[in-house]
């Protein structure tokens, strides 16, 4: 059975899944920040939880008992700051339905707990990463959370890059789904590379060539302009000869940057990069800062925003464009005075008429601080998990899931209540 969707997903969907009337194990997204108020943990994002509710909603609505699971942060065992209770209370008020917390990750309490469920009703585990045998894909530890359920759906893109217990043990026991965010999430992301409206203009910034080469490689091959920003810049202009200063330069991916200008020549594709800088004299909020007409950077300055003249040409190509992809900030946005060149960027691609996709990260952070989040067509969950998609990189947690031409017929699948997945824009 295929699903509309504007990339090719080859895996089995949670649409299809004979759910009603038994237990799923869920793996969802729910690694969102906290902030403590009045000596209380809350969550204080609640994006990841909201992208993870039409899953969760159809599950239910479709009669199955759901076993949740997540990890939160990266402790290293049990943290009484890490623990799933405020995303548990957020997710209630949400949901709009009680969620009940287990003690644990999997124990007998916990199997009793989920033995217990109800049809509609939804049983959160404790941090996954509360386990050592969770990021080392764990046999055991997959064998406990597979005997949580009879089916398992994979909701969590942002994880799927990770060969974990949770994301891959699992589905190697129980028959794999993937959810609605996943699904969609792979279609979004794919069809930047597969058939893309042009031109297809890819704006990266970010610290590092070295995180992006394959991206690059990739693209550089098959899109109409890159526009190049962040510290990545620097790089890119240092391979061209220039002085750089005391900027931040990803020295182990020179040769590389250089690689890449001349792949770019024989491609016909346009590798822009910045034509004016912002410098400063200091990492910092406080620096001073200046706009250097050119991109060589004198000694004891560094170039820490693209500059007003780079940040208007990439808006003028960004809105011609039939297809944006961007990933990464143009500068160092945190800072007040060198945020001008990503929120420029950031608004071309919210105002663009053509289909745009923001690879998540920094460049959601960006949206999120700039007022923009909601004006884009696609807002990746998935830092990593998004760039190693579009490189090209098959996702352990996805390749562990039924393919769709294997999952099995079951009488009236897919029929009942469908959930809005434009909340998931």
């Amino acid at each position: 059975m295929s699903h509309a969707g504007r990339g090719r997903f080859a895996k089995a969907s949670v649409r299809d899944a004979p759910v009603e009337g038994r237990r799923v194990l869920l793996r969802s997204d729910l690694n969102v920040p906290l902030v403590e108020e009045g000596g209380v943990l809350e969550v204080a994002d609640d994006t990841r939880i909201v992208a993870a509710l039409p899953t969760i909603g159809l599950l239910c609505d479709r009669g199955a008992a759901v076993v949740l699971c997540s990890h939160l942060g990266r402790p290293d065992g049990p943290d009484s700051d890490l623990g799933m209770a405020p995303v548990a209370t957020r997710l209630a008020e949400l949901h709009g339905s009680p969620i009940e917390l287990a003690p644990a990750v999997v124990g007998a309490d916990v199997d009793e707990l989920a033995g217990s469920l109800a049809a509609g009703e939804v049983l959160l585990l404790e941090n996954t990463r509360f386990e050592p045998g969770e990021t080392t894909n764990d046999p055991a530890l997959a064998a406990q959370l597979a005997a949580l359920g009879e089916i398992y759906v994979a909701d969590a893109f942002g994880s799927a890059h990770r060969e974990h217990a949770s994301t891959v043990g699992v589905a190697g026991r129980l028959p794999g789904y993937a959810g609605l965010l996943l699904e969609r999430e792979a279609r979004e992301l794919s069809a930047t590379f597969e058939a893309p409206e042009r031109p297809l203009v890819v704006a990266l910034g970010g610290a590092k060539v070295s995180d992006k080469i394959g991206v690059l490689e990739r693209f550089v091959r098959l899109a109409d302009e890159i526009l190049i920003g962040g510290a990545m810049s620097i790089t890119f202009l240092a391979a061209q000869g220039h002085s750089t200063g005391d900027s931040l330069l990803d020295d182990a991916a020179a040769a590389a940057a250089a690689e890449l200008l001349e792949l770019s020549r024989g491609s016909g594709c346009n590798l822009r990069l910045p034509s004016d800088l912002v410098l400063g004299n200091r990492f910092d909020a406080g620096a001073e800062a200046r706009v250097l007409d050119g991109v060589d950077v004198p000694s004891g300055w560094m170039g820490l925003d693209i500059g007003p003249r780079t940040a208007a040409d990439y808006a003028e190509a960004i809105a011609a464009a039939g297809t944006v992809f961007w990933n990464g900030p143009m500068g160092a946005f945190e800072l007040e005075p060198f945020a001008a060149g990503t929120r420029t960027v950031a608004e071309a691609v919210a105002a663009a008429a053509g289909t745009t996709v923001v690879g998540g990260g920094d460049s959601a952070a960006a949206l999120t601080e700039f007022g923009l989040a909601d004006r884009v067509g696609w807002l990746s969950t998935g830092g990593g998990a998004a760039l190693e998609l579009v490189e090209g990189r098959r996702l352990p947690g996805i390749e562990a899931l039924l393919d769709a031409e294997a999952q099995p017929e079951v009488e009236d699948a897919g029929n009942g209540p469908q959930p809005d997945t434009e909340a998931l824009r």
